[in-house]
Protein backbone atom coordinates (compact mmCIF):
# COMPACT_ATOMS: atom_id res chain seq x y z
CA UNK A 1 0.00 0.00 0.00
CA UNK A 2 1.28 3.45 -0.90
CA UNK A 3 1.43 6.24 1.68
CA UNK A 4 0.62 9.88 0.95
CA UNK A 5 0.97 12.97 3.13
CA UNK A 6 -1.84 15.42 2.37
CA UNK A 7 -1.36 18.96 3.68
CA UNK A 8 -4.80 20.62 3.79
CA UNK A 9 -6.07 23.12 6.35
CA UNK A 10 -9.77 22.46 5.68
CA UNK A 11 -10.39 19.40 7.86
CA UNK A 12 -13.64 18.47 6.10
CA UNK A 13 -12.09 18.56 2.64
CA UNK A 14 -9.04 16.68 3.87
CA UNK A 15 -11.09 13.90 5.45
CA UNK A 16 -13.34 13.51 2.39
CA UNK A 17 -10.42 13.14 0.00
CA UNK A 18 -8.47 10.95 2.43
CA UNK A 19 -11.45 8.61 2.90
CA UNK A 20 -11.83 8.21 -0.88
CA UNK A 21 -8.13 7.46 -1.37
CA UNK A 22 -8.05 4.99 1.52
CA UNK A 23 -10.89 3.05 -0.10
CA UNK A 24 -8.56 2.66 -3.08
CA UNK A 25 -5.55 1.40 -1.11
CA UNK A 26 -3.68 4.66 -0.59
CA UNK A 27 -2.91 5.37 3.05
CA UNK A 28 -3.24 9.10 3.83
CA UNK A 29 -1.56 11.04 6.63
CA UNK A 30 -3.26 14.42 7.10
CA UNK A 31 -1.45 17.56 8.19
CA UNK A 32 -3.31 20.87 8.59
CA UNK A 33 -0.46 23.38 8.95
CA UNK A 34 2.22 24.32 6.44
CA UNK A 35 4.78 25.14 9.14
CA UNK A 36 4.47 21.60 10.56
CA UNK A 37 4.27 19.80 7.23
CA UNK A 38 7.98 19.42 6.50
CA UNK A 39 8.58 17.71 9.83
CA UNK A 40 5.63 15.37 9.19
CA UNK A 41 6.84 14.52 5.68
CA UNK A 42 10.39 13.74 6.81
CA UNK A 43 9.06 11.60 9.66
CA UNK A 44 6.56 9.63 7.55
CA UNK A 45 8.75 9.51 4.40
CA UNK A 46 5.72 8.92 2.14
CA UNK A 47 5.56 7.78 -1.47
CA UNK A 48 3.98 11.09 -2.50
CA UNK A 49 3.13 14.50 -1.01
CA UNK A 50 0.01 16.49 -1.94
CA UNK A 51 -0.14 20.16 -0.93
CA UNK A 52 -2.81 22.81 -0.81
CA UNK A 53 -1.49 26.31 -1.57
CA UNK A 54 -3.34 28.38 1.03
CA UNK A 55 -2.00 27.00 4.31
CA UNK A 56 -1.47 28.51 7.77
CA UNK A 57 2.12 29.00 8.86
CA UNK A 58 3.72 28.37 5.47
CA UNK A 59 2.03 28.37 2.06
CA UNK A 60 2.17 25.38 -0.26
CA UNK A 61 4.45 27.04 -2.83
CA UNK A 62 7.06 27.89 -0.21
CA UNK A 63 6.73 24.43 1.29
CA UNK A 64 7.23 22.83 -2.15
CA UNK A 65 10.40 24.87 -2.66
CA UNK A 66 11.79 24.11 0.80
CA UNK A 67 11.04 20.39 0.51
CA UNK A 68 13.26 20.04 -2.58
CA UNK A 69 16.32 20.61 -0.39
CA UNK A 70 15.55 17.74 2.00
CA UNK A 71 13.15 15.32 0.32
CA UNK A 72 13.20 14.19 -3.32
CA UNK A 73 9.91 12.30 -3.66
CA UNK A 74 7.03 13.41 -5.91
CA UNK A 75 5.09 16.53 -4.89
CA UNK A 76 1.80 17.69 -6.41
CA UNK A 77 -0.35 20.74 -5.71
CA UNK A 78 -4.07 20.19 -5.11
CA UNK A 79 -5.73 23.59 -4.98
CA UNK A 80 -8.82 25.64 -5.75
CA UNK A 81 -6.67 28.39 -7.33
CA UNK A 82 -7.17 28.11 -11.08
CA UNK A 83 -4.27 30.26 -12.24
CA UNK A 84 -1.82 29.75 -15.09
CA UNK A 85 0.85 31.67 -13.18
CA UNK A 86 0.43 29.50 -10.09
CA UNK A 87 0.54 26.40 -12.30
CA UNK A 88 3.80 27.53 -13.91
CA UNK A 89 5.32 28.58 -10.58
CA UNK A 90 4.48 25.20 -9.01
CA UNK A 91 6.30 23.37 -11.81
CA UNK A 92 9.23 25.78 -11.55
CA UNK A 93 9.50 25.00 -7.83
CA UNK A 94 9.69 21.26 -8.45
CA UNK A 95 6.08 20.03 -8.32
CA UNK A 96 5.17 17.24 -10.74
CA UNK A 97 1.54 18.23 -11.16
CA UNK A 98 -1.00 20.96 -10.43
CA UNK A 99 -4.53 19.63 -9.89
CA UNK A 100 -7.69 21.58 -9.17
CA UNK A 101 -9.96 20.51 -6.31
CA UNK A 102 -12.86 20.49 -8.76
CA UNK A 103 -11.23 17.50 -10.51
CA UNK A 104 -13.48 14.42 -10.18
CA UNK A 105 -12.18 12.01 -7.50
CA UNK A 106 -11.68 9.19 -10.02
CA UNK A 107 -9.50 11.44 -12.18
CA UNK A 108 -7.52 12.61 -9.14
CA UNK A 109 -6.96 8.96 -8.18
CA UNK A 110 -5.79 8.10 -11.70
CA UNK A 111 -3.29 10.95 -11.73
CA UNK A 112 -1.97 10.02 -8.28
CA UNK A 113 -1.52 6.42 -9.38
CA UNK A 114 0.35 7.61 -12.48
CA UNK A 115 2.83 9.55 -10.34
CA UNK A 116 3.18 6.65 -7.91
CA UNK A 117 3.95 4.26 -10.77
CA UNK A 118 6.60 6.64 -12.07
CA UNK A 119 8.22 6.90 -8.61
CA UNK A 120 7.95 3.30 -7.38
CA UNK A 121 10.84 3.41 -4.87
CA UNK A 122 10.78 5.16 -1.50
CA UNK A 123 12.86 8.36 -1.68
CA UNK A 124 15.55 6.90 0.60
CA UNK A 125 15.87 3.58 -1.21
CA UNK A 126 19.17 2.85 -3.01
CA UNK A 127 18.89 3.69 -6.66
CA UNK A 128 20.34 1.24 -9.19
CA UNK A 129 22.26 2.40 -12.24
CA UNK A 130 20.04 3.69 -15.01
CA UNK A 131 19.15 1.25 -17.78
CA UNK A 132 22.01 0.27 -20.05
CA UNK A 133 24.81 1.49 -17.76
CA UNK A 134 27.70 -0.32 -16.15
CA UNK A 135 28.28 0.52 -12.50
CA UNK A 136 29.73 3.96 -11.78
CA UNK A 137 29.99 4.92 -15.45
CA UNK A 138 29.62 8.68 -15.25
CA UNK A 139 29.27 10.98 -18.21
CA UNK A 140 31.87 13.73 -18.59
CA UNK A 141 31.45 16.85 -20.73
CA UNK A 142 34.27 19.27 -20.00
CA UNK A 143 33.60 20.69 -16.53
CA UNK A 144 30.29 18.81 -16.22
CA UNK A 145 30.15 15.35 -14.64
CA UNK A 146 26.94 13.31 -14.33
CA UNK A 147 27.09 10.24 -12.09
CA UNK A 148 23.99 8.02 -12.60
CA UNK A 149 24.70 5.69 -9.68
CA UNK A 150 24.99 8.37 -7.00
CA UNK A 151 22.76 10.67 -9.05
CA UNK A 152 25.24 13.46 -8.55
CA UNK A 153 25.96 16.35 -10.90
CA UNK A 154 29.17 18.40 -10.61
CA UNK A 155 29.79 21.52 -12.69
CA UNK A 156 33.10 23.41 -12.41
CA UNK A 157 33.89 21.55 -9.15
CA UNK A 158 30.54 22.55 -7.60
CA UNK A 159 27.88 19.95 -6.74
CA UNK A 160 24.58 20.92 -8.38
CA UNK A 161 21.48 19.96 -6.39
CA UNK A 162 18.81 18.55 -8.69
CA UNK A 163 15.41 17.02 -7.98
CA UNK A 164 14.75 13.48 -9.20
CA UNK A 165 12.77 14.81 -12.15
CA UNK A 166 15.49 17.34 -13.07
CA UNK A 167 18.22 14.70 -12.92
CA UNK A 168 16.21 12.33 -15.11
CA UNK A 169 15.67 15.09 -17.68
CA UNK A 170 19.37 16.00 -17.70
CA UNK A 171 20.34 12.34 -18.08
CA UNK A 172 17.95 11.89 -20.99
CA UNK A 173 19.36 14.95 -22.75
CA UNK A 174 23.00 14.12 -21.99
CA UNK A 175 22.79 10.52 -23.15
CA UNK A 176 21.53 11.90 -26.48
CA UNK A 177 24.14 14.66 -26.64
CA UNK A 178 24.26 16.32 -30.05
CA UNK A 179 20.80 15.00 -30.97
CA UNK A 180 17.53 16.93 -31.08
CA UNK A 181 14.89 15.53 -28.72
CA UNK A 182 11.34 16.76 -29.23
CA UNK A 183 8.79 17.20 -26.46
CA UNK A 184 6.97 13.99 -27.34
CA UNK A 185 10.17 11.92 -27.04
CA UNK A 186 10.98 13.51 -23.68
CA UNK A 187 7.48 13.09 -22.26
CA UNK A 188 7.30 9.47 -23.44
CA UNK A 189 10.68 8.64 -21.90
CA UNK A 190 10.29 10.53 -18.62
CA UNK A 191 6.56 10.27 -17.90
CA UNK A 192 5.20 7.64 -20.28
CA UNK A 193 2.68 10.03 -21.85
CA UNK A 194 2.36 11.61 -25.28
CA UNK A 195 2.69 15.31 -25.98
CA UNK A 196 -0.78 16.83 -26.48
CA UNK A 197 0.38 20.11 -27.98
CA UNK A 198 -0.44 22.03 -24.78
CA UNK A 199 1.65 20.48 -22.01
CA UNK A 200 4.42 22.95 -21.12
CA UNK A 201 5.97 20.94 -18.29
CA UNK A 202 9.02 19.97 -20.36
CA UNK A 203 9.62 23.61 -21.32
CA UNK A 204 9.39 24.66 -17.67
CA UNK A 205 11.69 21.82 -16.58
CA UNK A 206 14.29 22.69 -19.23
CA UNK A 207 14.17 26.33 -18.13
CA UNK A 208 14.71 25.28 -14.51
CA UNK A 209 17.59 22.99 -15.53
CA UNK A 210 19.29 25.74 -17.54
CA UNK A 211 19.20 28.05 -14.54
CA UNK A 212 20.82 25.47 -12.28
CA UNK A 213 23.52 24.69 -14.87
CA UNK A 214 24.43 28.35 -15.48
CA UNK A 215 23.10 28.40 -19.03
CA UNK A 216 22.11 31.69 -20.65
CA UNK A 217 18.34 32.07 -20.29
CA UNK A 218 18.06 34.57 -23.16
CA UNK A 219 20.39 32.73 -25.55
CA UNK A 220 20.92 29.18 -24.26
CA UNK A 221 24.13 27.58 -25.52
CA UNK A 222 24.40 24.51 -23.31
CA UNK A 223 20.85 23.16 -23.66
CA UNK A 224 19.75 24.69 -26.93
CA UNK A 225 16.22 25.26 -28.20
CA UNK A 226 15.88 24.15 -31.80
CA UNK A 227 12.85 26.02 -33.05
CA UNK A 228 9.87 23.84 -33.97
CA UNK A 229 11.95 20.72 -33.28
CA UNK A 230 12.93 20.39 -29.64
CA UNK A 231 16.01 20.56 -27.41
CA UNK A 232 19.68 19.74 -27.99
CA UNK A 233 22.31 19.08 -25.32
CA UNK A 234 25.53 20.64 -26.66
CA UNK A 235 28.40 18.28 -25.71
CA UNK A 236 31.21 20.82 -26.22
CA UNK A 237 29.66 23.73 -24.29
CA UNK A 238 30.73 22.82 -20.77
CA UNK A 239 34.33 24.02 -20.46
CA UNK A 240 33.43 27.39 -18.97
CA UNK A 241 30.71 30.02 -18.97
CA UNK A 242 30.40 32.17 -22.09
Amino acid sequence: MNTLVFVEDDAEVGELIAAYLRRHDIEVVLETRGDRAEETILRVNPDLVMLDIMLPGKDGMTLCRDLRERWQGPVILLTSLDSDMNHILALELGALDYILKTTPPAVLLARLRLHLRQSPRPPDAPLPPLKGLTAHKALQFGALSIDPVNRQVVLENQVITLSTADFDLLWELATHAGQILNRDALLQSLRGVSYDGLDRSIDVAVSRLRKKLNDNAAEPWRIKTIRNKGYLFAPHAWESEQ
